[in-house]
């Protein structure tokens, strides 16, 4: 099969189309041919070994994928340690979920990563009420363009999206967002403040880092969360110091996507099962960020880590 492999690590030049033989699935395991593979910011941290888990060479990245079991069932599915930049792929039983009818590629595989983390976020971490101020930042990417929404649909007072340029402000708008403001602003808590009429914000979800973070962390209003979930600037936030979070009454959790499964009952099914009937009801949208070849997955990869992009990048396995 076609797949592309990692066998040395580093950025976007690592990405190695090659030919492998087919992989066969194991017990409690399901064999899917790819028809569209999900490229996540993960996978570029996962190329580089700086991701949460350890990679170990030679790999195929790729956590996540949709296409058809042999019996020609439709289903979408999330991966163990990689192997989804492939034409065939191997998922657990346990994490390969029917597609509805109506739900085409793009919103499967949006609705499986992005839309999971925001839904996790949104309703684990932050708890969201009805009425507060919601801070989206890199809201025009994959899990900001749904985390906009769903916060929309869900009661927020009033979403305050980041993104750096005016065409991705003018998407979180579109979206739903009440107001969005440059993500280089010098000076974020006091931006943040601003645009929340000057009161302190409730949540925050911050996948970027460095001093976005701090900032953020200074902008929380009494008993306001910032749930952080990724690290796109590379930079670690300062230490926290707890002495301030007692002394202003505010929570900083962390949130990675493969813990849900820890929980009891079936919370990413439940998770997946709402976004899709959101879409169905129209109350819910996928944003297209870009079809690579799969031959072309370093031109992906290059465009996510220019965080120049916009929503959900695919991959074709066909070409």
């Amino acid at each position: 099969m076609r797949a592309v492999q990692v066998t040395e690590f580093g950025g976007p030049e690592v990405l190695t189309p090659v030919d492998l033989p087919d992989p066969v699935a194991g017990p409690g395991e399901v064999l899917i041919d790819v028809e569209r593979v999900g490229v996540n910011y993960a996978d570029t941290h996962q190329a580089e070994n700086s991701y949460l888990a350890p990679a170990k060479l030679p790999l195929v990245p790729g956590g996540e994928v949709v296409g058809r079991t042999p019996d020609g069932k439709r289903v979408v599915a999330l991966l163990n340690s990689g192997g989804g930049y492939a034409e065939k792929a191997v998922a657990p039983e346990v994490t390969t979920f029917p597609v509805p009818d109506g739900i085409d590629d793009l919103t499967a595989l949006s609705m499986l990563v992005q839309g999971a983390t925001a839904w996790v976020l949104l309703r684990k971490n932050a708890h969201l009420e009805p009425g507060e101020s919601v801070v989206v930042h890199a809201a025009a990417g994959g899990v900001g363009t749904i985390a906009v929404q769903l916060a929309k649909a869900w009661g927020a007072g009033r979403v305050i999206a980041t993104a750096s340029n005016d065409e991705k402000r003018a998407l979180a708008l579109e979206l739903g967002a009440d107001v969005a403001v440059d993500s280089r602003a010098e000076d974020m808590t006091a931006t943040l403040l601003e645009a929340n009429g000057g009161r302190r914000v409730d949540v925050v979800l911050d996948m970027v880092g460095g001093r976005t973070t701090d900032q953020s962390i200074a902008a929380l209003a009494a008993f306001g969360r910032l749930a952080f979930y990724g690290m796109a600037g590379r930079e670690s936030p300062k230490p926290l110091d707890l002495r301030n979070i007692l002394g202003h009454s505010t929570t900083v959790s962390g949130m990675w996507l493969p813990h849900v499964f820890r929980l009891p009952g079936n919370v990413f099914g439940t998770a997946l099962t709402e976004l899709f009937d959101l879409v169905l009801a129209g109350n819910l949208r996928a944003i297209p960020g870009g079809e690579y070849a799969l031959t072309n997955a370093r031109g992906a990869h290059e465009a996510l880590r220019s965080r120049g992009t916009v929503g959900k990048l695919l991959l074709d396995p066909a070409k």
